[in-house]
């Protein structure tokens, strides 16, 4: 019996595809990963990205937020400033009580003048509220999309430090807005007399006021259910400017003392009246020091509060 054996034929090596000419190849892909440096994301390039964001999605709505800055001072204005003295329903503060007879009165102060520090208090708060709370409600709805940012490698209260500036910045972009309007729009014979005696104070004021507002913001933005916001204009914005010392001097009320020391917790009444105090120095006002003490106080106090409600909404 004879056993037949067959040497295997040895195969070909199959031919390498030739790359691409400027194709690295995968030694020297992994070489690269290899050397490359070690991203080290610092906390002033995150909080930059960041707001680098905000600003570039309010260039994108850059025609609602003007629009919506604009609209209720403007017919505020074009109804109390210039409707009213038309028909000879003027207000006068320390005149007569209408248009004529007040201009006539000696040391009367018209209605446009008590308006332009009132108002630009006005825009401070909604600006500052509605920039912060609103987000904050649909970032904290059922898709959570607040998620995305708390993945930033920098600490969840540098998050609500970012919100807190990204509202201050609208306000005080709105109240910048509001002041030409309040300036120009009124009846002939019945321009505001604004005299700002310090720039400096004038700026500190405006700074800490829209600070103040969007850490308010971000505080009711924490703590209110999101299906109930519609009570945030019933419940907090209206009252607060109607008895805010937007219409009138905070010394005013003295007829009335225990509304004049009720306002007091209303944040808004130093804002109007810090403004009132640097632009239009003749009108009675609240002395200065409470003035900054609240601002300076009320930031931080809301801004602390905001912060921790924030920390516990993320987290949970």
């Amino acid at each position: 019996m004879t056993t037949t054996t067959t040497k295997a034929q040895p195969q070909k090596a199959q031919p390498q595809a030739a790359e691409p000419a400027g194709v690295p190849s995968a030694s020297e892909v992994a070489a690269l990963i290899a050397e490359a440096p070690e991203p080290r994301p610092t906390l002033i390039k995150t909080f930059g990205a960041m707001m680098a964001r905000e600003f570039r999605v309010l260039r994108r709505n850059a025609v609602g937020t003007f629009t919506r800055a604009v609209m209720q001072p403007l017919l505020f204005v074009f109804v109390f400033a210039y409707v009213f003295p038309k028909i000879g329903g003027g207000f006068m503060l320390g005149g007569a009580g209408t248009a004529g007879a007040g201009a006539a009165a000696g040391g009367s102060v018209n209605f446009a003048t008590i308006l332009v520090p009132g108002l630009m208090a006005s825009m401070l708060l909604m600006q500052g509220i509605m920039a912060v709370t609103f987000p904050l409600v649909m970032e904290f709805s059922w898709q959570r999309t607040i998620e995305d940012r708390a993945l930033a490698p920098v600490p969840i209260r540098v998050l609500a430090f970012q919100k807190i500036t990204a509202g201050a910045v609208q306000s005080f972009i709105g109240a910048l807005i509001v002041f030409p309007i309040v300036l120009l729009v009124h009846a002939p014979g019945q321009a505001p007399h604004v005299d700002v005696t310090n720039w400096a104070l004038f700026a500190f004021i405006l700074v800490f006021s829209s600070l103040l507002t969007a850490s308010l913001g971000l505080l009711l933005g924490t703590v209110m259910d999101p299906r109930k916001m519609q009570m945030l204009f019933a419940v907090i914005l209206l009252p607060a400017t109607m008895l805010g010392c937007v219409y009138y001097p905070w010394a005013a009320l003295s007829h009335i003392r225990w509304l004049q020391i009720a306002v007091l917790i209303n944040p808004m009444v130093y804002m109007s009246e810090g403004l009132r105090a640097v632009l239009t120095p003749s009108l009675p006002h609240m002395p200065m020091w409470a003035v900054l003490v609240a601002l300076v106080g009320g930031t931080v106090v809301f801004g602390y509060l905001g912060t921790r409600t924030f920390t516990k909404r993320v987290l949970n």
